[in-house]
């Protein structure tokens, strides 16, 4: 495994013909840090389930440099898609569509539907047009950590991750602290009405507007598999409390106005919901580093992507 601090254009192109061959190479995106891999190598991703140690039922989501190319992936694909992805990509939303025969079994866990996004960070952007100028055609790239752990914000969470399981041929590409924080929103856009099946930075008051339809809102439409839809999730060793109070040596996440008690140790005071989303997993994985055992976390309120940020916070702390 290899750390790619200054990733130039000749090492972008290294990086592309590394996922050409059959590598793992771990970017940035805008969300947080993938694990990408050629979407249309079926030995390639299932060494990709086999690092993150993810069930191989679990669809993955696929990359592409620009909406030009979402009919190679994706058939059937509504109007109200269409107006979705011009107007929020490149940017941190996925869409579910039913799938082209380009869309393996082994991409979307046996569905007939298939994730697909546009990222925005600079260098997966020029990571995928590099790889497609190569003749692929699209990188699946589920978060780059073991399943159900925190999803990764900087290449040295990465590192620390995924150290022991990537190969020496494998790349990480350092682009820095991800800037949203959160994993992308993802909307099933299968049926008449949108709905979203994981809250993010995209939320239903955006996408609404550009619609002009109201989102679906019946848990009992048909269900699809997709990432971050179980119960736990996103969760460190340390164990999540939404409630109580902290005790001495206990770690805190809070808004910066939420004073700090006697001995608590603080481990992030965003100064609002925009912020808090982009420190929330650095602050849960800095409770690991510090091996405290129990992390008390004040949620924001209101509305926005304080919905996405409750979403994971829920999760992590399900088995509490």
């Amino acid at each position: 495994m290899a750390i790619i601090s200054s990733c130039t254009a000749s090492t972008l192109k290294d990086a592309a013909t590394s996922l050409r061959s059959g590598n793992l190479v771990a970017f940035p995106t805008e969300t947080v840090y993938g694990l990408g891999v050629d979407a249309t190598n079926k030995d390639a991703v299932a060494h990709l389930y086999q690092v993150k140690g993810r069930p191989s039922d679990h669809p993955l989501i696929v990359h592409i440099s620009s909406m030009a190319n979402l009919d190679k992936w994706a058939r059937e694909i509504p109007e109200y898609a269409i107006k979705l992805a011009r107007a929020f990509w490149p940017g941190p939303m996925t869409l579910i569509l039913p799938r082209t025969i380009l869309a393996k079994d082994f991409i979307t866990g046996n569905q007939d539907s298939v994730g697909i996004r546009v990222p925005s960070h600079p260098l997966a952007s020029a990571l995928l047009a590099e790889f497609e100028k190569l003749g692929g055609l699209g990188v699946a790239a589920p978060s780059a950590n073991r399943f159900g752990k925190v999803s990764p914000t900087s290449t040295e969470d990465v590192k620390i991750e995924l150290d022991r399981y990537l190969g020496a041929k494998d790349l990480i590409l350092d682009g820095g602290m991800c800037q949203v924080g959160l994993e992308s929103t993802i909307i099933d856009c299968r049926f008449q009405n949108p709905k979203i099946l994981r809250p993010g930075a995209i939320t239903r008051e955006m996408i609404e507007e550009i619609c002009s339809i109201k989102l679906e809102t019946n848990q009992e439409s048909e269900l699809v598999r997709v990432s971050g839809l179980l119960e736990s999730h996103y969760a460190p060793k340390a164990k999540v409390f939404l409630t109580g109070n902290p005790s001495m040596g206990d770690g805190l996440i809070a808004l910066s106005n939420f004073e700090t008690p006697i001995g608590v140790i603080r481990l992030a005071s965003p100064v609002d919901s925009f912020q808090y989303a982009q420190v929330l997993y650095r602050a849960l994985r800095l409770a690991d580093q510090k091996n405290i055992e129990n992390v008390f976390v004040v949620p924001p309120t209101g509305g926005g992507i304080s919905i996405a940020i409750n979403d994971r916070l829920h999760k992590a702390a399900f088995n509490t």
